[in-house]
């Protein structure tokens, strides 16, 4: 009977670490095709000087966003970084935060975070980190070029972009918090991981996630 339930307890679990590696799979290719569909027409896209001097970034698809008086939202993404040899392998974040006021409906929403310093890349190895509070955030511009923006913004550590129904812009992600999210780490390598180590180049890339970094060197220029 032992022996029994603990082949049964041995398969579910095997069952559904299967299922949540698939999930990140998915998610991973989400990734790589909205960010392929975001830079596909140039005049609406994240301005590729910004691409070539940023330090890392965060792609979240599908973030969810629900409301009825108070909204939250939701989302889970990956972080990679510029190293010496072209993007680090991603670690995985997760995305939260809430607003109140009188509202109602659901959406998704994908986002995209430009970090653009050495102490912006030290908070996404933070326990938790807030935008606007522990790290400065601004909408990023939208266009070939981001030569004309010199105003605030230019001076954030962080930058965001957002698309919902087709539309992308940048939008500041006041309150927003960011954290590690271990689970899909392990799941994505097998094992725990130093994400210090990952994003700092340390580790490859494993292979669910190689399309995405391709895609990220051919608009950004970075590992060329």
């Amino acid at each position: 009977m032992q022996t029994r339930l603990f082949l049964i307890t041995t398969m579910l679990t095997a069952a559904v670490a299967l299922q949540a590696g698939e999930a990140d799979n998915r998610r991973l290719a989400e990734a790589n095709s909205m960010f392929k569909e975001i830079m596909a027409t140039p005049d609406r896209s994240i301005p590729r000087d910004l691409l070539r001097d940023s330090q890392c970034m965060v792609l979240v698809p599908g973030m969810k966003k629900g409301a009825f008086i108070v909204g939250a939202k939701f989302g889970r993404g990956f972080a990679t970084c510029r190293t010496p040899h072209g993007w680090s392998a991603p670690v995985a974040m997760r995305i939260e935060g809430g607003s109140f006021g009188f509202q109602i409906g659901a959406s998704e929403t994908d986002i995209v975070l430009l970090v653009r310093s050495k102490s912006g890349m030290d908070h996404l190895l933070s326990s938790k980190f807030t935008l606007g509070g522990d790290a400065s955030v601004a909408a990023g511009p939208v266009g070939r070029e981001s030569t004309a923006d010199t105003d605030l913004s230019m001076h954030a550590e962080i930058l965001s972009w957002s698309r919902s129904r087709g539309v992308f812009a940048g939008i500041a992600l006041q309150g927003a918090t960011l954290r590690p999210d271990d689970d899909t780490d392990r799941d994505m390598y097998g094992h725990e991981i130093d994400r210090a180590a990952a994003l700092n180049g340390q580790i490859p890339t494993p292979p669910a996630a190689a399309e995405l970094i391709r895609t990220l060197t051919r608009y950004s220029g970075v590992g060329k």
